[in-house]
């Protein structure tokens, strides 16, 4: 349990590391106690970052396995909202560049998610909120919320204009 502890924080240490001199580590999805939950996992284990990143596998372990199980359509308070499911491997993987793998897949179960916004939001999802609430049953990803980049989306716990509900 400790061993599947610890690689799970360095897999997560090496996504931060990856993503930390894009993303301040306030911004992050989740609740206010994300910045500090970030800040905590960036501060213990950057000491094991070299030995983290060389640990990354060569070879993509979930290769050819669906990321994305399903996804659903359904009406919010605000308006329309696409729930999307992962897979138990999408919830893991952490093979570099396989967000667009798992992105084209939500793609393929919901063809008119294909905007701007609905993509920086499943890209933030995908980067941090697999890290902060990795047994979150689905992602919510909702039209109607405005496309601001990707940079402002994770500023604001990938939910763009408004929380989420």
């Amino acid at each position: 349990m400790l061993t599947q502890r610890n690689t799970e924080r360095a897999r997560w240490a090496a996504v931060l590391l990856c993503c930390g001199a894009l993303v301040p580590a306030a911004a992050a999805c989740g609740s206010d106690e994300t910045a500090s939950v970030a800040t905590a996992v960036t501060t213990t284990t950057t000491t094991a970052a070299t030995t983290t990143i060389a640990a990354l596998p060569s070879v993509d372990p979930y290769a050819g396995m669906p990321l994305i199980d399903h996804t659903t359509w359904t009406e919010g308070v605000d308006g329309p909202r696409l729930l999307v499911y992962p897979t138990d491997a999408g919830r893991r993987e952490a093979f570099p560049d396989t967000e667009e793998r798992a992105w084209q897949e939500v793609l393929t179960h919901a063809p008119d998610a294909d905007t701007p916004g609905m993509r920086d939001q499943f890209i933030c999802h995908w980067a941090w909120a697999r890290m902060m609430q990795p047994d979150k049953e689905s992602w919510n990803l909702e039209p109607w919320r405005p496309a601001v980049g990707y940079q402002a989306t994770v500023q604001a716990s990938c939910n763009p204009g408004g929380p989420e509900r």
